[in-house]
């Protein structure tokens, strides 16, 4: 579904992503772990159009995406729940989430869509009328991948998720990660919760310092010592 090739993006004289290379197929979760400051985030900006690279290849669905706008890279199947959330505040939960269908042409199936993400998060449906800003961070972050969602997207791109959650939203989110890759979406998971990442992922990517350090399965990496030491507090 997407091939990411020697990547390579600046900020300024700072390169930021040196060379990295990876894959995504239909139907997986792939995940991207790595400390703070190790490019993850500017990997997945940049495969939204929100960052240009300075050379490699994105490809989607067999289709460059190197000039391709971020309304149209949406437009195309892709969408982002950024880091930190960035819900809108002062609109309804409905009102946000009617944004995320902003580019949508069938319009006749958005009920179905408030349907589905209400499925899936049965509190945002209990507060659809409630200003977005006064929602918990749980439910911040829910209001977020819905949002997403609501652009039907083939591919999702789901950064830092769990952060600043409270334990019982992080089992919840990634569960809730799990049952939308199990309805026919991909996923694209950056996160530095490396042992719940890894142990829903199909495949993982390892990233130090702007590039790719280990890849393998969820498991093997689990299992893997040196990302055992540095991600997971020691031996699990």
């Amino acid at each position: 579904m997407l091939t990411v090739k020697d990547l390579v993006v600046n900020y300024g004289a700072i390169q930021a992503v040196k060379k990295v290379s990876f894959d995504i197929h239909t139907g997986e979760i792939v995940t991207l772990i790595g400390a703070n400051g190790a490019g993850k985030s500017t990997i997945l900006k940049t495969i939204s159009g929100i960052l240009r690279p300075t050379s490699g290849q994105i490809t989607y669905q067999q289709q460059s995406l190197q000039k391709v706008a971020a309304p149209k890279i949406v437009h195309a199947g892709i969408s982002q729940v950024p880091e930190g959330r960035h819900i809108f505040p002062g609109l309804s939960v409905q009102e946000n989430l009617q944004l995320g269908a902003f580019l949508r042409r069938d319009r006749a199936n958005l009920a179905q869509s408030y349907q589905d993400v209400y499925n899936y998060f049965p509190v945002l449906k209990q507060r659809r009328h409630q200003d977005a800003a006064t929602l918990s961070g749980g439910e911040q972050q829910m209001l977020a991948m819905g949002r997403a969602l609501m652009a039907k997207p083939k591919l999702m791109l789901l950064d830092e998720p769990s952060m600043g959650l409270a334990p019982i939203f992080i089992q919840e989110i990634f569960t809730i990660i799990q049952a939308i890759n199990a309805a026919g979406t991909t996923v694209l998971l950056i996160e530095q919760n490396a042992k719940q990442a890894l142990s829903i992922a199909n495949r993982g990517y390892v990233l130090a310092s702007g590039h790719i350090k280990l890849s393998g399965t969820g498991a093997e990496l689990l299992a893997n010592p040196a990302v055992q030491e540095a991600y997971l507090g020691g031996k699990l």
